[in-house]
């Protein structure tokens, strides 16, 4: 790929938009999807698509400049229009279903993988309502494309204004019908997550792990570390995963190698389908019903309840 486009859209916020040289079509980006960039020095970073997901010749995405941040030092002090960058395909965790309304809370840079969701949105003339935290509108990134979107309202929380989001009389107010999607700091989420009525449907993108809630029941001796073992049943390969090993590395010293960007649980590369046995799971990928399945689980973080995992390896 190559940088077509770089534009400061706020003051420590760069959009990158991304074309193939030979203006070739890109495959299809569902709102909500990010990519993996591979930076010079090897290390990959996930960003969130911005652009229009009806747009394939372009990926967009958007930088937040984070002080000692590898993918930030690079996009701000390094990167240049015309130069190439190698990227993996889209993956979407955040899935974007059709509705007739939606609720959306961002908070900072949490804005990027909601703005397709509310284009689409506006697309199709679905009432919208997005509330949007931020230190200062005058840094908002896209705040003014926002605003001028159809069908919807723009609630800016700022900062600097104190004008602080009540999140817990904002989800009492939502009827239960009304999907929620958020992103944004940890505390906005968490606060959005606990204030979420269990017939709610919210979900989020989650760029820190979650922090998980201390478990004081009989069960949280489950989520002790204990060694188990591993059977990859396409390879052949069985390996026994010590305390303080993820079972990606284990897997790895025996030479089953498994795609993995983020090794925090949050970027869901490392996702492989699980065959027999009960997860334990720690990543901030996967829904509750979709934990509750077991039927997959994420490698960099996840470890097992059962003493055996069987896995499509």
């Amino acid at each position: 790929m190559r940088v077509h486009r770089l534009e400061r859209v706020a003051p420590q916020v760069m959009l990158v938009e991304l074309r193939d040289p030979d203006g070739q079509v890109l495959p299809p980006a569902e709102p909500g999807a990010h990519i993996d960039i591979h930076l010079p020095d090897g290390a990959v970073r996930s960003y969130s698509l911005c652009g229009n997901p009806a747009d394939w010749q372009a990926y967009s995405i958007a930088v937040l400049n984070v002080p000692g941040g590898r993918g930030s030092r690079f996009v701000h002090g390094e990167l240049e229009p015309g130069a190439a960058v190698a990227i993996g395909l889209p993956r979407n965790n955040f899935r974007y279903d059709e509705a007739p309304r939606y609720l959306f809370i961002a908070g900072g840079i949490g804005i990027t993988p909601l703005l397709p969701m509310i284009r689409a949105a506006a697309d199709r003339g679905a009432d919208w309502t997005l509330h949007y935290c931020v230190r200062s509108a005058a840094a908002a990134p896209f705040l003014g494309e926002l605003r001028a979107l159809p069908h919807g309202r723009v609630e800016v929380h700022a900062a600097d204004e104190g004008r602080k989001l009540t999140v817990d009389a904002l989800l009492a107010a939502t009827p239960v019908d009304v999907p929620i999607y958020c992103c944004g700091p940890q505390r906005l989420m968490e606060a959005v997550a606990a204030a979420a009525r269990p017939a709610q449907d919210v979900r989020f993108e989650w760029f820190t792990p979650r922090v998980e809630p201390v478990r004081e029941d009989a069960a949280a001796d489950s989520f002790k570390d204990v060694s188990f073992e591993v059977v990859c049943a396409r390879s052949g390969v069985t390996v026994t995963v010590p305390p303080g090993t993820s079972v990606l590395e284990a897997l790895d010293a025996a030479g089953v190698t498994v795609d993995s960007s983020c090794e925090q649980g949050i970027c869901g590369t490392c996702e492989t389908t699980v065959l027999e046995g009960e997860p334990d799971h720690r990543d901030s990928v996967l829904s509750d019903a979709e934990r509750a399945a077991g039927k997959t689980m994420m490698l960099c973080v996840s470890r097992a309840r059962s003493a055996r995992l069987v896995l499509d390896l």
